[in-house]
């Protein structure tokens, strides 16, 4: 019993000390040039418990703390630099054209880190095709800054489960969460730029302390 419990203690410490990480994607991203007209796009969060059976429910509480905290994070992290920054609420502009570019924005963001493509070559060149500029056209931007965030979090019977199964030797994930940013130049529908930020558990987005460590990591060396 002793060596289960110490095993069980030095996952959770091993498990505290982990700190926010991030994936560049593309590192030497041109610049958007000082006083370019950069829409931000209120974040969309979902976020959800993981039972002890593996499952996920949807938490709208957590998920709209979750928004809260990032756009309330990502307007005081970008005030004050060299461009004009609008925050837009995506569910306004979901409608027609604009709403298809911010649909296929998330499923091109999303396969990014996951998909190599021969035909690339390695080489970090994404694009929402030509349809960029009806968003741009639409709120008079050069660029739009797109932030989605994921994640789940353990209920308390997962985290039984997890100290239970540890004595068979068995691992039990108790959740992640991450945040995706992407800059993309409204004229040509590039992506520009890219992060993944994967939260430590000091990085939870559900409050305004760990919203703010999350930002600090996904816009870091942002081309802002």
């Amino acid at each position: 019993m002793k060596r289960i419990v110490a095993a069980v203690a030095a996952c959770l410490l091993l498990a505290a000390c982990t700190t926010t990480s991030t994936q560049l994607a593309f590192k030497d991203a041109p610049k958007p040039p000082a006083g370019a007209r950069i829409i931000l796009l209120q974040p969309e969060v979902h976020l959800a418990v993981l039972t002890a059976s593996g499952l996920q429910e949807a938490r709208a509480d957590w998920s709209q703390q979750g928004e809260d905290n990032l756009a309330a994070e990502m307007s005081a992290s970008l005030r004050g630099r060299a461009h004009q920054f609008n925050m837009i609420d995506p569910e306004g502009a979901m409608e027609g054209r604009t709403g298809q570019l911010l649909r296929l924005n998330e499923a091109v963001t999303r396969s990014i880190p996951y998909g190599y493509i021969p035909t690339k070559k390695g080489a970090f060149d994404w694009t929402l095709g030509e349809g960029a500029r009806a968003l741009g056209s639409a709120y008079e931007a050069d660029y739009a800054l797109f932030v989605t965030a994921r994640g789940t979090y353990a209920s308390g019977g997962r985290v039984v489960a997890m100290i239970g199964l540890a004595a068979l030797g068995v691992s039990v994930p108790l959740g992640n969460q991450y945040a995706m940013a992407s800059l993309v130049d409204l004229k040509t529908g590039r992506i520009v730029w890219y992060n993944t930020a994967l939260a430590g558990p000091n990085a939870d987005m559900r409050q305004l302390d760990g919203a703010k460590l999350l930002v600090t990591a996904m816009l870091k060396d942002a081309p802002l």
